[in-house]
């Protein structure tokens, strides 16, 4: 294989690192929004404009995968990742944030063990190596001083990270029964359905009175390239690589988030911080030039 094929080979990878860039923006914008719209509003209105997007691009495709797939197959999966961006919001109002990135962040190790409990699913020792390294990183990216103490807060938080870790194994083993986009349509609905009830449950509806032109441009880029197109390009990556792969590369998200957020909110890394992001990046680069060894 030549060096630009070689290149090319690594598309899965290369999707996974580019949804990292995007969540990383997204996640200090989102602050912007999230001072004048309640959270659980904005979820339920981001995730039904990606579904409506989809639908409308794709809809005589997802109406036969509908009819023709069976429901597990993307209900399991599409459950799974809403329960994961509505437990971690939940989480956000109970204890830190810097508690909830650092645990949401064990999926990484969580997803392997879901793939052998479910699957039989075995990864070379190489990985599993490069998989415990990371937490390291997380711990001083995320946390950088100890955490706030163990409450209910990090018990949802735990819960986000095992449904995350559920939402990669659980497409990974059904990828083959229904196409990527399909399934990024139907994600998109069952989060918009969950974080509707969440809004009806805790908030009495949906109130988006105070939201601003420059919120709504945020909730349309979180709803276009975080929803939509996050969930496209993990589910394309998905059927090339393992979800292991996929987890381990997705901690380059608070990574990104930490660029993101010294730009355009002046949040500064400390040493420790700084120290979290190489190990991240040394373990995540470690991994890929592996590649094809899982």
């Amino acid at each position: 294989m030549d060096k630009k094929s070689a290149k090319f080979a690594r598309w899965p990878e290369m999707l996974i690192i580019l949804q990292s860039v995007v969540y990383g923006f997204g996640d200090p914008i989102s602050k912007i929004a999230f001072e004048v719209t309640p959270v659980y509003s904005m979820m339920t209105v981001r995730y039904s404009i990606a579904f409506l997007v989809c639908f409308v691009l794709f809809h005589k495709r997802i109406i036969r995968t509908v009819r023709t797939v069976p429901v597990k197959a993307w209900l399991i999966p599409g459950l799974c990742i809403g329960l994961t961006y509505l437990l971690n919001n939940v989480a956000l109002s109970l204890t830190d944030a810097t508690s909830v990135a650092f645990l949401r962040s064990l999926s990484v190790v969580i997803t392997p063990v879901f793939a052998y409990l479910l699957y039989r699913t075995h990864y070379s020792r190489l990985h599993i190596i490069l998989q415990i390294m990371v937490l390291p990183g997380l711990y001083l990216l995320c946390v950088r001083g100890g955490l706030s103490g163990f409450g209910a807060g990090e018990i949802v938080t735990l819960a986000a990270a095992a449904f995350a870790a559920g939402a990669l194994v659980f497409t990974k083993g059904y990828i083959e029964m229904v196409d990527p986009v399909s399934l990024t349509a139907l994600q998109a609905g069952c989060s918009a359905a969950l974080a509707l009830g969440g809004s009806l449950i805790f908030k009495g509806g949906i109130h988006m009175e105070r939201t601003t032109p420059i919120a709504w441009l945020i909730i349309l880029y979180l709803a276009i390239a975080c929803t939509f197109l996050g969930y496209l390009m993990q589910n394309l990556a998905l059927t090339k690589i393992s979800e292991r792969s996929v987890a381990l590369l997705q901690t380059l998200c608070p990574v990104m988030t930490a660029c993101f957020a010294f730009f355009l909110l002046g949040e500064r890394l400390s040493p420790a911080g700084i120290a979290g992001a190489v190990i991240i990046i040394v373990c995540v680069a470690a991994s890929t030039a592996a590649g094809g060894k899982d």
